[in-house]
């Protein structure tokens, strides 16, 4: 390995992709030079695009494609509420932070005003040109209101002075009122009208109710050929807002959309009580600072400009629309089940075969680990089994961390119903899980007055690890059994985020997650562990040392495989010894969702790095670190990724799957199907842009979660009985060992864990 000097290859614009050299680096600084990261926001735009991607993709049925459609509108939303407006504060209180990147504060904001203006001309693009007559030639169409004909357009009116007339309050803006303060993603119309010709222009704000849908169903006949119609709501406003004003000339008519910071700022070890502090707060989130400003695209000029000064904002933050103002407002079309043929293949999933229906799951966890893969597994068992806890008499105690969670929670039911019962329920709830603070709120309240332990964390950190500890007076003894997981306990977005939880009574184990606990909750420090890795206590500094020990490995000419699949990867010493492990010739598979601010396949700094992004049907969200330790190979599964937020502001879990069946599913099925994609999978090149993979030659469609789906399909036609087998030919080519002790290998050009072939798978808002 080269001691005096590198080669790297930069972007010398960080937002475009012009490529330079920069020589006659000191090898010990090489690693941290700005030029070898990518900027943090940048990279999550670059994901939002590939969302995009998935709406612009002809393959994917046409209501899917508006689904993606808007999850981009909504991806973007939050962006600005929370990353863009953070940046906006850093440039207002001139106290920017320099990331790894190198870009100040001003630099980031401008590239992320370049990259979104040209992501939202698309998205309005593709919606306009593509998808609306797509839409129409299926039978669903989006009418102007000056489109309808005499009888719809009369119903349409009636509509309007029956469901929506009477919530409408036009607010006057003049001297004596000043412009109201409107809330965060409100819907609003501004009026211009004079009392008579010649007179000075009045302005008024009439908000778009959110009481209604956004975009409205016309009735329909009983034929079922009968195309379905739709107008928009703030349409609807707009053609009859002249009967709110009687008397007046109404001169224009423009809609805007308001988007806030949303951010909590909170100061826990001032706050007397946290859960009416983060009550507090909430109420305050909705009217923070104005961060961006869109109109529709024929808003004139002088229009824009007093909608700008009313927002304090500059024309940097204003946004023009060729058509709604928000994509979300077409949420009324995915979820209308007459659409069923435009949308993917309904999906059940399956139950794992260790745990059929009625199973005793304890006695399952006394003679075996259990692993469950979501959404393919069904997180209902994990329910069932929390269900079945808080009525089993011999269930002493139930101890739970709770991130997110529904609003009709089953599992908060259950924990309720086992304090009711008189067992000992400890319930670590975190008030500040983003957009879900008021649900965990209420449910902390209701657990509370069940008379169960509501912990509201530990100060100045977020509780982010999923651990469930159930203690059961077993015949033999007083056992305790655990489920430890990569996702919420949220029985909705397990349907669409794939996670894992594995289940174990194993007492080393479970031993550690109880002493995790008592950390949590009692006043004891963290007394170190040995299987599980907490953070912040020593979580990086264990995953560097497992990234230090693969260089080492192949500085000594031993094998040297790191394969990580996360959310984000933004921690800079993390990367930095990922380059290092590079250049010591350990091959390196990233499976990165979303952020990834490594740059990869750069000559003497990342050439054996790859790294990967699958955007799919399911939000890919599980975490899993697969080190091959000299043949030994090492796989943990965690709530965490790999980014300072997780390692030192929160309290995370990284867990080892050791049962031996368990750790080969994950190296030489779960790891290979990923890494084999090429349909859903992007790959990341050095200058931020990803490149969607193509499937080479006659290569059957790889696709990870298809595969998994197939999978989970075939097993719940064996637990039901059916005897139609799964074709072999419409199975993804799984790599595999021949022998289940093999480690995996270094080989082939993909460099999958296994090198045997044979032919045997949904927004934490940050």
């Amino acid at each position: 390995m080269p001691t005096a000097v590198a080669k790297t290859s930069i972007a010398e614009d960080p937002s475009a992709g012009v490529e330079v050299l920069q020589e006659d680096v000191p090898q010990e600084k090489r690693f941290s030079d700005p030029q070898n990261f990518i900027n943090r926001e940048l990279s999550w735009l670059e994901f939002n695009r590939r969302v995009l991607e998935e709406a612009q993709d002809p393959t994917q049925p046409l209501i899917e494609r508006v689904k993606f459609l808007t999850i981009f509108s909504s991806n973007l939303d939050e962006f600005f509420e929370i990353r863009v407006a953070g940046i906006k504060q850093q440039i207002q209180s001139e106290t920017s932070d320099v990331g790894p990147d190198g870009l100040s504060a001003t630099e980031t904001f401008n590239s992320i005003q370049r990259v979104v203006r040209e992501l939202v001309a698309t998205q309005y693009a593709l919606w306009k040109n593509e998808l609306v007559p797509e839409l129409a030639k299926n039978g669903i169409c989006v009418r102007e209101i000056a489109e309808l004909p005499a009888k719809r357009a009369a119903w349409a009116h009636r509509y309007f002075q029956q469901e929506v007339l009477p919530m409408l309050t036009p607010l006057a803006v003049d001297a004596s009122h000043p412009f109201p303060h409107l809330l965060n993603r409100s819907h609003n119309l501004l009026v211009r009208a004079k009392m008579q010709r010649g007179a000075e222009p009045l302005h008024a704000i009439v908000q778009v109710p959110r009481a209604v849908s956004r975009l409205i169903a016309l009735p329909r006949g009983k034929s079922a050929d009968e195309p379905w119609e739709y107008i928009y709501l703030a349409s609807l406003i707009k053609q009859h807002i002249g009967e709110l004003f009687p008397g007046l000339i109404l001169e224009e008519v423009h809609a805007f959309r308001v988007t806030r910071n949303s951010d909590l700022y909170i100061d826990e070890e001032e706050a007397e009580n946290l859960l009416r502090t983060i009550e507090q707060e909430l109420r305050r989130s909705s009217r923070g600072n104005a961060v961006r400003l869109e109109v529709e695209t024929d808003c004139p000029k002088d229009v824009l400009e007093l909608l700008l000064r009313f927002f304090d904002l500059t024309e940097a933050d204003a946004y023009k629309l060729d058509g709604p103002l928000s994509m979300t407002h077409l949420m009324p079309l995915v979820t209308n089940d007459a659409f069923a043929k435009l949308k993917d293949r309904p999906f059940q999933p399956a139950r794992d075969p260790a745990l059929p229906p009625h199973v005793d799951f304890f006695e399952v966890l006394r003679r075996q680990d259990v692993l469950l893969h979501h959404p393919y597994d069904s997180f209902d068992q994990i329910v069932e089994w929390i269900e079945a806890a808080a009525r089993d008499p011999q269930v002493l105690a139930i101890k739970i961390t709770l991130y997110r969670t529904s609003g009709d929670s089953p599992i908060v039911e259950a924990l309720i119903d086992a304090a009711n019962a008189g067992k000992q329920v400890t319930a670590i709830v975190e008030l500040r899980a983003r957009f879900d603070e008021a649900s965990n709120i209420q449910w902390a309240r209701r657990l509370e007055e069940a008379g169960a332990h509501v912990i509201y964390g530990v100060v100045g950190l977020k509780t982010h690890s999923k651990s469930l500890l159930i203690v059961r007076r077993d015949a033999d003894q007083l056992r305790r059994y655990v489920q430890l997981g990569t996702g919420n306990y949220h029985p909705r977005t397990a349907r669409i985020y794939t996670d894992f939880s594995l289940l174990t009574s194993e007492p080393k184990l479970t031993e550690e997650v109880a002493i995790v606990f008592n950390t949590l909750t009692g006043l004891a420090g963290y007394p170190g562990l040995k299987k599980l890795m907490v953070a912040p206590f020593e979580m990086h500094s264990r995953f560097v040392r497992l990234i230090e020990r693969e260089r080492d490995n192949a500085r000594a000419g031993k094998p040297g495989r790191i394969v990580a699949k996360l959310n984000a990867l933004v921690d800079q010493e993390i990367i930095e010894k990922l380059y290092e492990a590079s250049c010591a010739d350990v091959s390196i598979d990233l499976i990165v969702r979303g952020i990834c601010c490594l740059r990869p396949k750069i000559p003497g700094l990342s050439e054996n790095i790859r790294v990967i992004s699958i955007v799919g049907r399911f939000l890919e969200h599980s975490r899993i670190f697969y080190f091959e330790n000299a043949g030994q190979p090492k796989v943990f599964l965690s709530s965490a990724d790999w980014m300072p937020r997780n390692f030192y502001r929160r309290i995370e879990l990284a867990f080892p799957v050791e049962n031996s069946a368990l750790r080969d599913r994950i190296i030489n099925e779960v790891l290979p199907s990923f890494l084999h994609d090429r349909v859903k999978a992007r790959e990341l090149q050095p200058d931020g842009k990803y490149k969607r993979l193509k499937p080479e030659g006659a290569e059957p469609r790889a696709q990870a979660q298809w595969h998994f789906r197939e999978v989970s399909r075939e097993r719940t036609k064996k637990l039901t009985g059916s005897k139609k087998k799964l074709r072999a030919d419409k199975l993804i080519p799984i790599t595999v060992p021949e022998e289940k002790s093999a480690a995996p290998s270094t080989s082939g050009t993909d460099r999958h864990p296994s090198s045997t072939p044979s032919a045997t798978t949904s927004k934490e808002p940050s």
